[in-house]
């Protein structure tokens, strides 16, 4: 597969850790708090969720250390902004990416390990069928920064694709193909093998929009029938994590984010050492007798 160069981000954040630093925009310390992003901040402050110094707070209020910020009528905790936490989520099938949804299906907040202050905040989003790799972290700065569209950041997915896949139909994909909402197209395909409905390819795609990796097989008449995210920039999915399991992201996978977003790091701030044993347990309780598995297929490039 492909790199994509990444360019690098200088030194990590400031000496000092307030919760804002002088004369810094309401929505920055909020988002970098881990609440959301800057635009679903700008929401709340409208919403008249957010109060400063006892008033409630309006857009281009700025802010500072000695400011007392309460959101919904309790102080914002000043913990999550001075450092960071991410992690991976491997989602299965059948569950929603929003916090709460209104037919009762099963969120991918579900399973994360609970926060003392901050929130996880999913860096980008899967759909309902689509299983696989989800980052989550408690900087809300960081997410907003990846998820922008100028990121450019490559997403990898595993296809399994019903009908006969013909070499023209791989040239178009990567061409470009117009698409209701605009041109879309993959960087890469590689061809993974199998015959007939099982056949498998590995795609590269440089955005996040609903859907576009179904709807560009779609276009060519051809069906999607199994969908996995298996990369997300420098960070891969690891074999170890099933379904349902997630994992902290090591230091250097953490720096590669924020690298990838053209943001200092912060400092990294790792789970409570009753969350790293509970971690364990659920990697060990999968871990069965050295049973067969299969090999992935073999992956051979498209020319």
């Amino acid at each position: 597969m492909s790199k994509r160069a990444v360019p690098g981000a200088g030194k990590a954040g400031a000496d000092t850790p307030p919760a804002a630093r002088p004369g810094e925009k309401l929505q920055k310390v909020l988002a970098r708090a881990g609440l959301g992003s800057r635009r679903e901040m700008e929401r709340w402050i409208e919403a008249g969720r957010i109060a400063i110094n006892g008033r409630a707070a309006s857009l281009g209020d700025r802010v500072e250390a000695r400011d007392r910020i309460a959101v919904d009528g309790r102080p914002l905790e000043p913990a999550p902004a001075a450092k960071t936490r991410c992690i991976l989520y491997h989602k299965p099938t059948g569950e929603v990416c929003s916090r709460k949804d209104p037919e009762g299906r099963r969120t991918v907040f579900e399973r994360l390990p609970r926060l003392k202050s901050g929130r996880w905040i999913s860096i980008g989003r899967l759909d309902y069928n689509t299983s696989g790799l989800l980052l989550f972290t408690t900087d809300g700065e960081l997410a907003n920064a990846l998820m922008h569209p100028s990121a450019n950041i490559e997403r990898e997915y595993m296809v399994r694709v019903m009908g006969k896949v013909e070499m023209e139909m791989l040239h178009r994909m990567v061409e470009g193909v117009m698409l209701e909402d605009g041109m879309a197209r993959f960087t890469d395909i590689t061809d993974a093998g199998g015959e007939g409905i099982n056949h498998w390819f590995y795609v590269v795609i440089m955005e996040g929009r609903n859907r576009e990796v179904r709807r560009l097989w779609e276009s060519q008449g051809l069906t999607v029938s199994r969908l996995k995210r298996v990369r997300y920039g420098e960070v891969f999915i690891p074999s170890k994590v099933r379904q349902g399991q997630w994992v902290e992201l090591s230091n250097p996978e953490i720096k590669s984010l924020y690298r990838m977003a053209g943001l200092p790091q912060k400092e990294i701030q790792h789970g409570t050492q009753k969350e790293r044993e509970l971690m364990e347990r659920q990697f060990n309780k999968h871990q069965g007798p050295a049973a067969a598995r299969k090999r992935a297929p073999g992956k051979r490039k498209v020319p």
